[in-house]
């Protein structure tokens, strides 16, 4: 989710100017359904991985696509809503795997501490399926939220359900916006950029707190520091 990752960085000029949406769009009408349906999976499940890809970009295409009746809107909605919440699951399963093993390395030990990785364990225990559903409308958050729910060994249903119902709630709006207002896609794509610009400023409030948080719960008289000799 997120146009051009919902605002980590401004979609530059060439990506939302008139002549090139005109291009874009001209091209994928050009293609087969299925190819559209295949690019816009791709690019919803990337995006978890990488977040400065602009899928919402291509979301938006392919529900403006709807009004040339190149593919429908359930189509649109249904490939990017369930390979988004999917990618999402893959990042929470991978890290569910491996994620305690990465964070006991001595590089996992400098990003988070033993302690912080309780306290962050605790607050998901008690809060994680309102902190993941918040996170995945929020850039960065929503990439690294479904990651710590999975090196904190929270419960799948604890964590699919909001996944999965924030998802739903963001590409049920992009879709039926673009399929509605599919002739006027300069509205649309203004109104997605005040909306980056919004969340953009919210996410980088709420990193701001967490980055000082963070520096402060860095250290305890009881817990060597990391490369001493005290830890393995």
């Amino acid at each position: 989710m997120g146009l051009f990752s919902l605002g980590l960085v401004r979609p530059p000029d060439w990506l939302i100017g008139q002549g090139t949406i005109e291009q874009v769009l001209e091209q994928l009408a050009g293609i087969a359904p299925h190819w559209v349906y295949l690019v816009l999976a791709v690019g919803v499940v990337i995006e978890n991985f990488f977040p400065p890809l602009p899928a919402d970009t291509f979301v938006a295409f392919g529900a403006f696509l709807t009004a040339q009746g190149q593919v429908t809107g359930t189509g649109v909605f249904l490939v990017t809503w369930t390979m988004n919440t999917g990618g999402a699951l893959l990042s929470y399963g991978l890290a569910r795997r491996w994620g305690r093993d990465v964070m006991g390395t001595r590089a996992g030990r400098w990003i988070l501490r033993p302690r912080q990785l309780e306290k962050i364990a605790a607050l998901y225990n008690a809060h994680g399926s309102k902190i993941i559903f918040a996170s995945r409308f929020l850039p960065a958050f929503r990439s690294l939220v479904p990651v710590f729910a999975g090196i904190t060994h929270l419960k799948f249903r604890r964590t699919v359900v909001p996944i999965a119902a924030a998802s739903a709630i963001w590409y049920g709006v992009l879709v039926y916006l673009g399929a509605a207002f599919g002739r006027n896609w300069q509205t649309i794509l203004e109104a997605l950029r005040g909306v980056n610009a919004t969340l953009l400023a919210v996410a980088g409030a709420l990193g701001v707190i967490l980055i000082v948080l963070w520096w402060k719960t860095r250290h305890h008289p009881a817990e060597p520091m990391a490369g001493d000799g005290g830890e393995r």
